[in-house]
């Protein structure tokens, strides 16, 4: 017999302090009233404040951790983390695709940790542009969007990934509007999603829960805009749960739905 709650996936990398990545992503899922199930690209040897160390995982055993799941559970959205490499990646997308050929998938791409630990090297633009065309919606900030095509700016970078797929655009690291949000959809019509409440504390895997959040929302069919409103309003909650780097979860399925 099938569990009673939708499942939701993540492919991201085990991080000791449960702060970010798998673990971090399923405890998001769970406050959604999800069940999460998860892939491991990688073993770091981290806490909240140092970044040490990182053990990829073959790329075949990830295939093979995949694989199993979709054998046995009806999986509908995912969310990706840390993969070693961008063509790495791609692999991966494309058996998501063949395994479910509506598979909803959030990118998070995460290029180094907060120590500064790069996670990628530079890629061909046309590798980049064939794996925006998997994911539903990526969710870089200002930084890494940067990044992404050093020889453009950050405007014409939003614009040509917008013709492939949608941008949720993190504004913690904006020197304008600090912590604006804004979404990239319909190739380019832009949607400011500003801060509900002041954020006290920083966190560490404030990333990840944002994203998290994001695809949980969507699992659970809530429209785009939407899902990207109440994703940065859990996240402001998540950050201002206590005072220590690891936040807390608090909010339910319905709880977050009162957000609306």
């Amino acid at each position: 017999m099938q569990h009673d709650k939708k499942y939701i996936l993540s492919i991201a990398g085990l991080d000791p302090s449960s702060g970010a990545g798998l673990t971090q992503d399923i405890k998001t899922f769970e406050a959604h009233g999800l069940y999460g199930l998860s892939v491991c690209t990688a073993i770091t040897v981290q806490n909240d404040t140092e970044f040490k160390q990182c053990i990829w995982t073959a790329p075949k055993v990830i295939s093979a951790q995949i694989k199993v799941l979709f054998e046995r559970f009806q999986i509908t959205t995912v969310k990706i983390g840390i993969v070693q490499s961008w063509g790495i990646l791609l692999d991966i997308l494309a058996q998501l695709k063949r395994l479910n050929p509506e598979i909803n998938i959030v990118l998070d791409p995460i290029f180094k940790a907060s120590a500064g630990f790069d996670f990628h090297t530079k890629e061909s633009q046309t590798l980049l542009d064939a794996i925006w065309k998997y994911c539903g919606i990526i969710t870089p900030n200002y930084e890494e969007i940067q990044s992404l095509y050093p020889n453009l700016n950050v405007q014409d970078t939003i614009e040509h990934i917008s013709s492939l797929t949608n941008i949720y655009l993190k504004g913690g690291h904006r020197v304008d509007q600090k912590g604006w949000d804004e979404l990239y959809h319909n190739k380019i019509v832009k949607v400011n999603v500003p801060p509900k409440v002041e954020t006290v504390f920083n966190k560490h895997g404030s990333g990840c829960v944002l994203s998290s959040a994001l695809a949980s929302n969507l699992a659970l069919d809530i429209p785009l805009e939407d899902a990207c409103k109440l994703a940065k309003y859990y996240t402001e909650q998540f950050l201002n749960s206590n005072s220590s780097l690891l936040g807390t979860h608090h909010f339910t399925q319905k709880q977050n739905h009162e957000h609306r």
